[in-house]
């Protein structure tokens, strides 16, 4: 459970949310326009993760076999892989993605903001449904999080469930300001605020940290699903 419940957690990290999250706030009516978005996203997210994992349990025979082979060498490749990554955010080789973001950057400054963004400012909880659902596509945390669910020996109920729960984990970024608001509004306004503002101030941090930590255990969760020391 704490392999696919990391990768949920990964998958929270989603810089679009947290802006819709941040535009709604601003927005008369943030609590119903949150609502709305989160309905969409996990009417998109629970949906498409019980098709992959059902899928994905249906070929069991294909997982079965190739556990102490594929998946290893899968786990160590991409451990390695975000290694690379980190390497790469520390020595400041990753300046051509800062290049890029400022240049992407500067392009959206010039065209004004994104489509789903002029959907937010029309202030309709029907039409945030509609973005949650738009902007609630699987990304590679995603898939390898319900990759993991399926690999589990789950009940229906249980894949069920567990989907959920990834989904909710997922969806944080929006479900606890959506609880903030409800509870204490001004103290949440300025956390999202604070946070919105400290995660851009720090995102290479973040993400360096981030590739070392699910590197590291990738990679030695792979030698010892290979070597016979785990199952």
């Amino acid at each position: 459970m704490a392999d696919y419940i990391g990768w949920a957690l990964l998958a929270a990290i989603n810089p679009t949310l947290l802006a819709a999250v941040t535009a709604m706030i601003m927005l008369p009516h943030p609590r119903r326009l949150m609502f709305g978005y989160l309905c969409g996203a996990l009417l998109t997210s629970i949906s498409l993760g019980l098709v992959i994992v059902f899928q994905l349990k249906g070929t069991g025979q294909t997982i079965d076999t190739t556990k102490h082979t594929v998946a290893p060498a899968f786990d160590i490749v991409l451990g390695l892989l975000l290694l690379v990554v980190a390497y790469a955010i520390h020595t400041g080789r990753d300046h051509w993605r800062r290049e890029r973001a400022a240049r992407r950057r500067a392009a959206r400054a010039q065209k004004g903001p994104p489509r789903w963004r002029r959907a937010l400012d029309r202030g309709s909880a029907r039409i945030t449904f509609v973005v949650g659902v738009c902007l609630t596509l699987p990304g590679l945390s995603y898939l390898i999080g319900m990759s993991g669910i399926a690999k589990q020996d789950y009940s229906n109920a249980g894949v069920v469930v567990a989907v959920v729960a990834f989904c909710v984990v997922m969806l944080m970024l929006i479900e606890i300001p959506l609880i903030g608001a409800l509870i204490a509004p001004e103290w949440s306004d300025r956390a999202i605020e604070r946070f919105s503002a400290l995660l851009r101030a720090n995102a290479g941090r973040i993400a360096y940290w981030a590739a070392i930590v699910l590197g590291a255990l990738l990679v030695g969760r792979g030698v010892l699903t290979a070597t016979g020391i785990i199952g």
